[in-house]
């Protein structure tokens, strides 16, 4: 619950320094020494250390942060971070995007349940020997009782829903402190002297700017423009006009200060290529998914924390580069309905797993998540049977293992699962014949062994490949054993049947009275 050094750096500079996370007493310290003899010296791990890299970082680059003023100003600005961060150490992790999803739906059919319940019981017919008054408490008491199961189940799924907000809550009070201490910072910081030649050049190119996106929209009320391009032109924002160039099939407006991106983008009905990477977006619009012709969509290099539902309507797609943003998941449908992806680039984001859908992407050949906190993948990833390059590398901690579908991936060339915690590739691993690039670094492998590893991808595919037929060999022997062993019971049981019934035949002709002599035998001669 810790805000990261990497998003929030002041913040996290700051909440290391409060005095409530800082070294404890020597009376709290001589507490623990003696409940744990095996630590001869008292390491706080909330506490970082002179020597922590991220915190000398930040320091070179803000050395006013040292000053004891400025970090009782900003300790004094964040005091409902650190209220909510007490309380986030007790309620535990975000459910995933998907599990999200799943309680919406659930409880929505539990309401819908309920409702039509409800109506059953106001529709009920009162029998003749029950009279009104009575037939009404008893349904009222029916009612109740349906209401009462109903909410049992709602409030598990309830309970889930409110969790993701909280922490979605969380998430939008550490942004804004971020942005209070990097203010005080700036504000304190700030030097009055202005250089006046800058302004006027400033002022000067943002004119510029404007004029030419003014003459690019009169050219195109004029004619049918086709591309724009306006990279790197510091624009702040996207004139509403944009929106109403129906010609248009790429517009270019990456490496600028956009924050928003309007909502008449829809209306670009032509539109095949949209780059708005490396601006200071925090959302993309809900329209966005309206582009039915979009082929090509890069988002990277921007603040989002999440892609909009309504992307995965944008059903030609075939490239989407969604990396180094803040994503923590994908949206939960993007696998049924972006069918014809072929490229998604999702790398240096957070995500923690991956949506089931995800394995629906039939036309998926190449995906890059590295440098996430992905904790696995879905157990039918194997169903991604086109995809060619997979790089899953400095997942670090998060990332142990691998399903054993993996070995369906059989047209994959190139696989990255460098800088993770994997202890053992999967048996079906031997199938991925074509297979050409593999890197296993950093990871604290035992199958296959580290020094086989170390003789390339073919030694690799050559052990797994024959550990893969040992099993098969292995299963076949166990098999074809349990049919002769059944075969052999079998035959038994038939012999043990067949003398059964001969054994009880006999004993019925010993046991059974003697039969009357026939008639003839007691004729006298």
């Amino acid at each position: 619950m810790d805000p990261h050094p990497g998003t929030f750096p002041v913040l996290s500079y700051v909440m290391s320094r409060l005095p409530s996370f800082g070294p404890r007493t020597p009376t709290a310290t001589a507490t623990a020494s003696s409940a744990s003899t095996s630590q001869s010296h008292h390491v706080d791990i909330e506490q970082p250390s002179t020597s922590d890299p991220s915190s000398s970082s930040i320091v070179g680059q803000m050395p006013n942060l040292a000053n004891p003023a400025m970090l009782a100003s900003m300790t004094r600005a964040i005091s409902d971070v650190a209220q909510a961060r007490s309380v986030f150490k007790v309620i535990g992790p975000r459910p995933t995007h998907e599990e999200v999803d799943e309680a919406k739906a659930k409880l929505a059919d539990l309401e819908a349940h309920l409702s039509r319940q409800l109506e059953e019981i106001v529709g009920m017919p009162r029998p003749p020997e029950i009279d009104e008054a009575r037939w009404v408490a008893h349904l009222a008491e029916k009612e109740k009782a349906t209401k009462e199961s109903a909410e049992k189940e709602k409030r598990i799924l309830k309970s889930l829903i409110q969790l993701d907000n909280m922490h979605d809550a969380y998430g939008k009070l550490l942004k804004d402190a971020e942005k209070r201490l990097v203010k005080i910072y700036e504000n304190d910081g700030a030097n009055d002297d202005n250089n006046e030649n800058d302004e006027v050049e400033d002022d000067k190119e943002v004119n510029q700017v404007k004029e030419q996106v003014e003459g690019i929209l009169q050219e195109a009320y004029g004619k049918g423009v086709e591309r724009i391009a306006l990279s790197g032109k510091r624009l702040k924002y996207l004139p509403e006009a944009f929106g109403h160039i129906p010609a248009l099939v790429v517009l270019d407006v990456s490496t600028n200060q956009l924050s928003v991106i309007p909502d008449s983008i829809c209306g670009l009905e032509n539109l095949e290529e949209l780059n708005i990477s490396s601006n200071a977006l925090e959302s993309l619009p809900d329209s966005i998914g309206l582009l039915q012709k979009l082929k090509v969509l890069n988002v990277s290099g921007n603040k989002l924390c999440a892609l909009p539902d309504s992307i995965s309507k944008c059903s030609s797609l075939v490239e989407l580069d969604a990396s180094f943003n803040s994503l923590s998941y994908l949206p939960t449908n993007i696998g049924y309905e972006l069918r014809n992806l072929q490229k998604l680039l999702i790398q240096l984001n957070k995500i923690r797993s991956f949506p089931s859908s995800i394995c629906e992407m039939k036309s998926l050949r190449y995906l890059d998540a590295h440098f996430n906190e992905l904790r696995g993948l879905p157990v039918a990833i194997g169903k991604l049977t086109s995809l060619q390059v997979l790089n899953l590398s400095s997942n670090f901690s998060d990332l142990r293992e691998l399903p054993e579908t993996f070995g369906d991936l059989i047209n994959l060339r190139e696989l990255d699962l460098s800088n993770n915690q994997i202890h053992a590739l999967p048996d079906s691993f031997g199938r991925l014949h074509n297979l050409t690039k593999l890197n296993l670094d950093q990871n604290p492998l035992e199958v296959p062994p580290v020094d086989l590893v170390n003789q390339g991808v073919q030694a690799v595919k050559s052990f797994m490949s024959q550990r893969w037929i040992d099993i098969l060999a292995e299963e076949e022997r166990k098999t074809t054993q349990e049919m002769q062993e059944q075969g052999e019971n079998g035959w038994l049981t038939r012999s043990t049947s067949w003398l059964k019934n001969v054994s009880e035949n006999v004993t019925d002709m010993i046991m059974s009275p003697k039969t009357p002599k026939e008639a003839y035998l007691n004729q006298q001669l």
